[in-house]
């Protein structure tokens, strides 16, 4: 019986390693050009280009030699006959620089200003607020030779997304790489990485069966917004804190609290979620007659965007994604790539918030769990 165990768990491991072997490249296969924008283009233009192509981010190309690259990077785009630079890829912009360009009011806690001012911002061009999140301080490539563990290094440090060039100039390098040229590149995200692993769930073995309190990835800081929060004070949240979304959370009877701040949402009930993904789906016009309304409102009226309409075209409630503590990753990762949200809310047995388990979370716990069953192997 000892003997049959014994052979049962030398297989998994070895399936396991099989799938360590696998590498950046494997992960890409279904991945299509990559999407960018020129540094000329307005936010405006930018955030038309994420909505119609229904992504977070995107690179900004400019010309060679005239930039310096986010981070002090240097990501080249050249040809692939003669080796001329044809391009440089500057930076990414994130739905978050946007916010956080779009809070910034100077101190001014005039709410007329800011939607005044709102198709003035739209405006500028993107090269202008390159670097007002913390990711968009550097610009990553990831070469297409790269480990799954290694991958999931960068990934666990809370960047979300990696440029990879298809066929790289520079020799004998793998890793993560801030001077680079090709002469194409596709993008590589967090998510891709969590909906490969979905999909060789089988090689993972017993890890996908603990818990997310037992693995390590439940986040138990987590702050929210209240139903009173309106979504220009939950903009300057978003940005003060360099959060990607909140939960919105009942406002107490109990004490008093300024809905214009982020309050600990630990043991509050949850009955929404802002996050700066939303904004993609606000057309100037929209925006602008919705910033002074509450962010619950603010989420139920963006939920009827075409942008967030079902395959059969009909729009319904944003679902707030939630799950216990005693969750199996594998449940959770399944809501995730499912649902195609970057964080799940953790409530308690009363639907109280409890936590919050993140890409970054999940992706930081797989890696330590991966790396102690290689080296019991």
């Amino acid at each position: 019986m000892q003997q049959r165990k014994d052979e049962q768990e030398a297989t998994a491991a070895k399936t396991t390693l099989r799938l360590l072997e696998k590498t950046v490249k494997d992960m890409l296969v279904d991945q299509g050009r990559l999407v960018e924008v020129p540094y000329t283009a307005t936010l405006g233009d930018t955030m038309n280009a994420l909505v119609a192509n229904k992504v977070v981010a995107l690179p900004v190309a400019a010309p060679p030699g005239q930039w310096i690259g986010a981070g002090g990077s240097m990501i080249l785009e050249s040809d692939k006959q003669t080796g001329a630079v044809r391009k440089h890829y500057i930076g990414m912009v994130t739905m978050l620089d946007i916010v956080a360009y779009i809070a910034d009011d100077d101190g001014s806690n005039d709410q007329t200003t800011d939607v005044a001012n709102l198709e003035k911002k739209m405006m500028v061009p993107v090269s202008s607020i390159i670097g007002r999140s913390f990711e968009g301080l550097s610009l990553w490539t990831l070469n297409p030779n790269t480990n799954i563990l290694d991958c999931m290094e960068l990934f666990s440090k809370g960047i979300h997304r990696a440029l990879v060039p298809m066929d790289s100039q520079m020799e004998n390098i793998q890793g993560v790489e801030l001077v680079e040229s090709a002469s194409s590149y596709k993008m590589l995200t967090q998510m891709d990485l969590l909906k490969f692993l979905k999909d060789h769930a089988s090689e993972l073995g017993e890890i996908l069966s603990s818990s997310i309190k037992e693995i390590g990835c439940l986040n138990q800081n987590v702050y929210a917004i209240t139903d009173r929060t309106k979504v220009i004070d939950a903009i300057k949240c978003l940005r003060t804190a360099l959060l990607n979304a909140v939960p919105i959370v009942e406002s107490s009877n109990d004490f008093e609290e300024d809905h214009r701040q982020l309050v600990d949402g630990e043991g509050r009930k949850p009955i929404g979620t802002f996050s700066a993904t939303d904004l993609r789906g606000c057309h100037l016009s929209a925006l602008q007659t919705w910033l002074p309304l509450r962010a619950l409102e603010f989420t139920e009226l963006v939920s009827r965007s075409p942008l967030f309409a079902s395959k059969e075209g009909v729009s319904a409630p944003k679902e707030m994604v939630s799950c216990q503590p005693q969750a199996a990753l594998a449940e959770v990762i399944e809501k995730i790539v499912s649902k195609h949200v970057h964080r799940v809310w953790v409530v308690d047995e009363q639907g109280l918030l409890a936590g919050l388990v993140s890409l970054t979370d999940i992706v930081g716990a797989l890696r330590v769990s991966l790396l102690s069953k290689i080296d019991v192997m």
